[in-house]
């Protein structure tokens, strides 16, 4: 039998990581297997699909713009992906083509290893309304979190949020997001504001309890200006690299057959790639 074949379908593609987190843990696994980039514009995407089904590989990543179109197109999904609307990792059982999310794992998991009890507060502030945003409301609610609010420039794609997930989480606009601090366990960023030297999100920390934690899931560079300006404050900060290392847990189990972990030594290895880039 062939050796096991993953990959990481995007458009653009050359940007992603994922090969270097993947083939790491083959490496220091021992196993046989490859996992490669492969560019897959949005007119081909059913296409390379068929060839997934058609044995071509075990499975694989889904990163933009297909994440959608792969929800749409596999024949069944996991708990994660029907919550959050979207599939980021595929595999065959058999004939049956299953599309997961691994990315509220991957946040939840990052979270318990850099913050613990991170979760056990009265209320979180989600800022941004886009697809990054419903996987951290999805984790936030698997933990119990009771109140989660989502904060956007846009209200009404907030209030989409807040009707879609329902059970404690509202809709806000940027001028309520001093006010919903006061009593804020956790602030997570999902949108894109401190990525490679733009301004971060314009908060006024101070309000918060200083027992808040502060999470950023930008990871270029891995010290946000919004992570930056928490930790002078005294805060508890977890940046997004960790974020991006735990979701590729569950889909690297499913290809190859071993639970790898998420070490110091990977850490470094990626956070070195994106000190080159950012």
């Amino acid at each position: 039998m062939a050796d096991p074949k993953a990959f990481v379908c995007g458009f653009p593609i050359a940007h992603s990581r994922s090969p270097m987190i993947h083939n790491h843990w083959l490496k220091a696994l021992g196993l046989p297997g490859s996992y490669e980039r492969v560019e897959v514009a949005p007119e081909t995407f059913g296409t390379f699909i068929a060839q997934l089904r058609a044995g071509a590989f075990v499975g694989g990543n889904v990163t933009i713009p297909h994440k959608e179109a792969a929800f749409q197109l596999v024949d069944r999904r996991d708990e994660a992906a029907e919550a959050i609307g979207a599939v980021n990792t595929l595999w065959m059982d058999g004939e049956t083509l299953w599309g997961g999310n691994t990315d509220a794992y991957g946040y939840a998991a990052n979270m318990d290893a850099q913050a613990p009890g991170w979760y056990e507060c009265e209320a979180a502030v989600v800022l941004g309304a886009g697809g990054a945003a419903r996987a951290i409301i999805h984790a936030l609610q698997t933990r119990k979190v009771p109140a989660i609010r989502v904060v956007n420039r846009t209200v009404a794609r907030a209030q989409t949020l807040a009707d879609h997930f329902g059970n404690g989480v509202s809709a806000h606009g940027e001028d309520e997001t001093d006010g919903l601090l006061e009593d804020a366990g956790l602030v997570v960023n999902t949108t894109s504001l401190g990525m490679k030297g733009t301004p971060g999100p314009v908060l006024d920390l101070d309000r918060l309890p200083k027992t808040a934690v502060i999470s950023d899931i930008v990871y270029v560079p891995l010290q946000t200006p919004l992570l930056r300006e928490a930790k002078q404050r005294g805060l508890r900060t977890v940046d997004g690299l960790g974020m991006l290392l735990h979701q590729a847990v569950p889909g690297f189990e499913r290809w190859f057959g071993n639970r790898p972990t998420v070490d110091q030594a990977l850490y470094d290895l990626i956070a070195a790639d994106v000190e080159k880039a950012a």
